[in-house]
């Protein structure tokens, strides 16, 4: 199974959400931190808002927060809101109309179903929190440290003669 590009900007969004320390967050701000377009995060940031993952704030001075504590974001909640299908062979479709005569008796497809079922398991043993504790240095990486000024205007450095 392979998780979206979205699911996987989703995560590091609510990340940097969670090492801002419950600051207003812009969307340019985070897509620098990552290297993606704004376009991108906005297209992301409605399903978060919507399933009160993140809280939204609009205006000059608005921007984006985690719509609950850190800890009680799990991995699964995220993947859950972001991928759109589950479906690891033909037989896991919605519309049912699979042309195999073990549909409805296949070690393959309860085998499968397993792997899903341990899967979701372990990703709601992670939280948000949990990610972020485990970089101590995040802040750093994601250039988090120093004032909001200093994060909005690239830093120029005058050559040393």
């Amino acid at each position: 199974m392979r998780l979206t590009k979205q699911t996987n900007y989703a995560v590091r969004m609510l990340m940097y959400c969670a090492a801002n320390d419950g600051q207003l967050s812009r969307i340019p701000e985070i897509a620098r931190a990552y290297g993606v377009s704004e376009l991108f995060l906005f297209k992301i940031l409605q399903p978060l808002n919507k399933a009160g993952l993140v809280e939204t704030v609009r205006g000059r001075n608005g921007g984006v927060r985690l719509g609950k504590p850190a800890k009680d974001i799990s991995l699964f909640d995220v993947v859950r809101v972001t991928e759109d299908s589950f479906a690891m062979a033909e037989c896991f479709e919605d519309d049912g109309m699979v042309e195999c005569p073990l549909v409805d008796s296949c070690g393959l497809n309860s085998a499968l179903r397993k792997a899903l079922n341990a899967f979701f398991d372990v990703l709601t043993q992670y939280s948000i929190d949990d990610l972020v504790k485990a970089r101590p240095q995040i802040n750093f990486l994601l250039g988090l440290t120093g004032d909001r000024e200093s994060r909005r205007k690239p830093t120029i450095v005058a050559p040393v003669a």
